[in-house]
């Protein structure tokens, strides 16, 4: 298993940890031993892979925004017309919001709180929002309405993208529990009025609303951030060494601590067997042998919760995963 795969897993485990520690302490007062304790991540890991919480929050963020593309994209707005597009882009955002309110907070309250480096991204990120309101400006914005197409300027998008969000920003700050989906109509009638008139706008504000996510859909963190963690729900720390214990295991049931330590490249016979006596408490691995025994071999084979989370790693071949 490539020692990258473990990384990856392990830095979706810390985001995910942040979220929840940033939820708990708020951003400033949130420390990388808090983020490492809800993880199960040691701290060493941690500034291997961010050079501290701001760097962390600002990956945190760039994920988030990744994840929200994927759910624009599903939406297939590419083909159809700006206020449809705005409409349709609008509508992923705040249901996602609504499905996750944890990362809503993190992203839209607490962001406001971080250092330069995330408030840079967060700028970023509000300009190129800015950008797709403002092709506004070339449809002959206004026409009905009394106003000119040359009313607009690039700062009205400047101004519609701020108000949106400090909107969004108020709802969460304060708590409120009615859908964020619920504004669709009202934000789309205040985004398109400046461009394409108050008629087009009371369209949009009559508009049916968005159907609220089901409590049931709302998922922790984005399944840890689009599945990225596999072991989630398992208090278990994933290094290395675990993920090969768990490969060596995956492709040769039966197979005896002697035998797991040469595979897995580990000299310590006592390393190996409290790491198998550990991945058998948490129901991974489980002893098919007479290991029990004074004097007698074990013989290791994943259980079902093992086969599941050693699947999951890729740390199998296709003749394993076929299920032989």
């Amino acid at each position: 298993m490539p020692r990258a795969q473990v990384a990856e897993i392990q830095r979706s485990r810390l985001l995910a940890g942040a979220v929840g520690a940033i939820e708990e302490h708020g951003y400033a007062q949130t420390t990388v031993a808090q983020i490492t304790a809800r993880a199960r991540v040691s701290r060493r890991t941690f500034y291997e892979l961010f050079a501290d919480c701001e760097a962390c929050l600002v990956a945190l963020l760039e994920d988030v925004v990744e994840l929200l593309e994927r759910a624009i994209a599903d939406a297939s707005l590419g083909d159809l017309a700006w206020h449809e597009r705005v409409r349709g882009g609008l509508a992923a955002i705040l249901a996602f919001f609504d499905r996750e309110p944890a990362l809503a907070q993190v992203c839209v309250v607490q962001a406001l709180r971080g250092g330069s480096a995330v408030l840079e991204r967060r700028e970023q990120l509000l300009a190129r929002l800015a950008a797709i309101l403002d092709e506004g400006r070339g449809l002959g914005s206004g026409r009905g309405s009394g106003s000119r197409p040359g009313g607009c300027s690039p700062l009205t998008a400047e101004g519609l993208v701020g108000a949106t969000f400090g909107i969004i920003h108020g709802r969460l700050l304060r708590g409120e529990r009615a859908p964020l989906s619920g504004l669709l109509g009202e934000l789309m009638g205040m985004i398109v009025l400046p461009y394409l008139g108050a008629a087009a706008a009371r369209r949009e504000q009559a508009r049916p609303a968005v159907a609220a996510t089901p409590a049931a859909e709302r998922g922790p963190t984005a399944h840890a951030l689009a599945n990225g963690d596999p072991l989630q729900g398992l208090p278990m720390r994933l290094t290395y060494r675990t993920a090969r214990v768990l490969e060596c295991v995956a492709r040769q049931p039966g197979v005896s601590n002697r035998a797991v330590a040469g595979l897995a490249g580990i000299a310590d016979q006592g390393q190996v067997s409290k790491l198998l006596a550990r991945l058998e408490r948490l129901e991974l691995v489980e002893n098919t042998g007479a290991g029990h025994q004074l004097g007698a071999p074990n013989a290791w084979r994943l259980t079902l919760l093992g086969r599941r989370v050693a699947l999951s790693l890729s740390v199998s071949d296709n003749h394993y995963a076929a299920g032989s």
